[in-house]
């Protein structure tokens, strides 16, 4: 008796033991993606399934979303919430902004893309190629989405972002049963916490760790090149934004823009202003405050010296316009005219940096070729 005591008890001993070393997922306890930068979102993973949430689809947002992502016929536990729920690894999806594009490149899934509201806008040669070939179908405007070319693609679910919750075309595709996820990366604050949103799209195609990595060597990128702008002996002082219709719109100081010039030691003279979106100031304020900084960056839509001073003669009282130090994103295009800025910067940070610091301290980085900033043409 005293034997099978012994050994009943060793069975449950070793069988403890062994739960111990397999844990169970269960539905309240999984391994959270580590976000670092990020406000706007989170991804739980369990062993079948993953929970991703966005907290912040858009300014001032009431309401967070929640998205269950699951591997093909598997039985869910009971008991779970959810806004929409999308199998992964998802084989065709439609996005609606371009900074959605360089995500999908990097994590070479960009041939997932079925649909695409304004094709002109994408600058990427290689999702080019793939509009080119007929690969991307044209869906019309992001405020006025084409339903009936959409809900024809059928794709397993549609990337959105809105200014607000009231996008009547993502209401329409929901009702025929297309999963609508909502992307808030143009709401963070931060340069690399716009980038770490590409962990949101690893989650749709099971690359969490190859999403990780990518934003890693963005992340060491910017770092590095953040520390070398803090050797220049110099700081010069920098202006931004430009006129539209008699006001100067320009960055607050706690934007991730005047972030960019921070992080490459140059001193914003806005930097002491906060709120959110942009300021409008008249000329007259603008000229007293920054006449006599030494560049000018993000001048709108100017090309070139002729087309500034055109479009106004007062122009030329800055220092920045008599040296020649003004630099704008709208020279560097793809194919068909959007600009390259408004799609990439947001997921290479890194590369926004080490353009700003080539311009601000040109003998730290020598031999740089710009990505998006260009000095304006004669």
């Amino acid at each position: 008796m005293k034997k099978i005591i012994f050994l009943f008890s060793l069975f449950c001993f070793l069988s403890c033991k062994d739960r111990e070393k397999k844990p169970v997922a269960s539905p309240d306890k999984g391994e959270s993606v580590k976000i670092e930068y990020a406000k706007g979102f989170s991804i739980e993973n369990f062993e079948d399934y993953s929970i991703l949430k966005v907290n912040s689809p858009w300014p001032e947002a009431k309401e967070a979303f929640t998205y269950l992502l699951v591997r093909k016929n598997v039985k869910l536990p009971a008991g779970l919430e959810y806004d929409e729920k999308i199998e992964v690894p998802v084989k065709e999806l439609v996005v609606t902004s371009t900074t959605h594009i360089p995500a999908l490149e990097a994590l070479n899934e960009e041939k997932a893309l079925t649909g695409f509201p304004g094709l002109d806008y994408i600058s990427s040669e290689k999702t080019r190629k793939l509009i080119n070939s007929g690969e991307v179908k044209e869906l019309g405007k992001n405020e006025n989405i084409n339903t009936e070319v959409l809900i024809d693609l059928q794709p397993d679910v549609v990337v959105g972002f809105a200014i607000d919750g009231n996008n009547k075309s993502f209401q329409t595709i929901k009702k025929t049963g297309i999963p609508v996820v909502y992307n808030g990366d143009w709401t963070e604050e931060t340069p690399l916490g716009k980038a770490e949103w590409i962990k949101f799209f690893g989650a749709f195609f099971n690359k969490n760790e190859e999403a990780k990595e990518i934003f890693n060597e963005i992340k060491s990128s910017y770092q590095e090149s953040k520390e070398l702008a803090k050797t220049a002996k110099e700081t010069p002082k920098v202006l931004s934004g430009s006129m539209f219709r008699d006001q100067w719109y320009m960055p607050y100081g706690n934007s991730w823009q005047a972030q960019f010039i921070k992080d490459a030691n140059a001193a914003y003279v806005y930097a002491d202003t906060k709120g959110n979106g942009s300021m409008s100031l008249s000329f007259e304020s603008v000229l007293a405050k920054a006449q006599a900084v030494d560049f000018w960056v993000s001048a709108g839509q100017f090309t070139s010296y002729s087309q500034l001073l055109s479009e106004s003669e007062h122009y030329s009282q800055f220092k920045a316009v008599q040296n020649k130090n003004v630099y704008s994103v709208s020279l560097t295009k793809g194919e068909t005219g959007g600009i390259l800025y408004f799609e990439l910067g947001p997921q290479r940070p890194d590369l926004v940096l080490k353009d700003l610091i080539s311009i601000f301290h040109p003998q730290l980085l020598p031999d740089y070729e710009s990505t998006f900033f260009k000095a304006l043409q004669e």
